[in-house]
C-alpha cells in the first residue's frame, strides 16, 4: 500500500515536472521576438522626443563628470529627438549588425539640430539604426522625416517659466496639435519630478499608428515639471 502511494506521488511529480517545462517554453516565446534582431524585420517605430531641459537639469544635478553637455549650452533647446526606434509588437531589436557600419561624420553633422550631441547620434546609430534595415543615410533621413510629421504644441515651443502639468493633458495637447494621432499613439515618460519625453508610435511609413502595450510603461505621477527653456 505504501509502496502504491510512493509511486503515485512519484508519478504525480514527474508529471507536474513536465508540464511546468511544456509551459515554459512557450512563455519564453511570447516575450521574445522570432525575428531575433534582424535587420529591417520589425513591426513599427517609436520616435522619442526628449525635453531638453529635464535632460540638462539632470546633467547638472549629477554633475556629468565635469564635461558639458552640448544641448545644455549655446543656443536653447525645447523638444529634441531621442531616436526613433524599431519595435516588435512585443519587445525591440537592437545592436542589430556588430559592430555597426561606421557613420560619416558628415551625417552627423547634419543632425545636431534635431539631435544636438555628437555622442547620442552615433550611439543611435549602432544601437537602433542598425535595427532599421536602412543604410546611415537613409536612417538618418528617415529620423527628419518623422520629426517634421510630428508638429509641438505651441505652448511647449518658447516655455519662459517651469511649469507644473498632468502626462495627461501634454499627450492631450499633442494630439489637438496633430490631426490624426490619438491617446493610443502617444505616452509620456517622466523620472521622480520632472516631465521626460514624449514617444510616439509611427508605422514604417512614418503614419501614427497605435503603441500597442508600451502606454502601461508611460509615467503614473499626476502631475510632473517642465522646466524651463534655457534663458527663460
Amino acid at each position: 500500500m505504501v509502496h502504491s502511494r510512493l509511486h503515485f506521488l512519484s508519478c504525480l511529480l514527474i508529471s507536474l515536472v513536465l508540464s511546468v517545462g511544456l509551459l515554459a517554453p512557450s512563455g519564453s516565446a511570447s516575450a521574445q521576438d522570432k525575428r531575433q534582431n534582424a535587420p529591417g524585420a520589425f513591426d513599427f517605430y517609436v520616435l522619442s522626443l526628449s525635453w531638453s531641459p529635464s535632460f540638462c537639469a539632470e546633467a547638472a544635478e549629477r554633475g556629468n563628470g565635469g564635461r558639458p553637455q552640448i544641448q545644455c549650452s549655446g543656443r536653447p533647446y525645447a523638444f529634441v529627438v531621442h531616436g526613433l526606434w524599431p519595435q516588435y509588437e512585443n519587445g525591440f531589436p537592437e545592436y542589430c549588425q556588430r559592430p555597426a557600419p561606421r557613420l560619416n561624420r558628415n551625417i552627423v553633422s547634419s543632425m545636431l539640430d534635431l539631435m544636438p550631441a555628437p555622442g547620442l547620434i552615433f550611439n543611435e546609430w549602432d544601437k537602433h539604426g542598425t535595427c532599421s534595415g536602412l543604410s546611415e543615410r537613409s536612417y538618418f533621413e528617415a529620423i527628419r522625416k518623422a520629426r517634421a510629421a510630428v508638429k509641438i504644441p505651441a505652448e511647449y515651443l518658447d516655455l519662459s517659466e517651469a511649469r507644473s502639468v498632468a502626462p495627461a493633458d501634454v499627450e492631450e495637447a499633442f494630439i489637438k496639435a496633430n490631426p490624426g494621432l490619438n491617446s493610443s499613439a502617444v505616452s509620456v515618460t517622466c523620472n521622480r519630478t520632472r516631465l521626460s519625453e514624449v514617444r510616439i508610435c509611427l508605422s514604417k511609413d512614418l503614419q501614427f499608428r497605435s503603441c500597442g502595450d508600451r502606454d502601461r510603461r508611460a509615467c503614473r505621477r499626476d502631475q510632473v515639471t517642465m522646466p524651463p527653456i534655457r534663458g527663460g
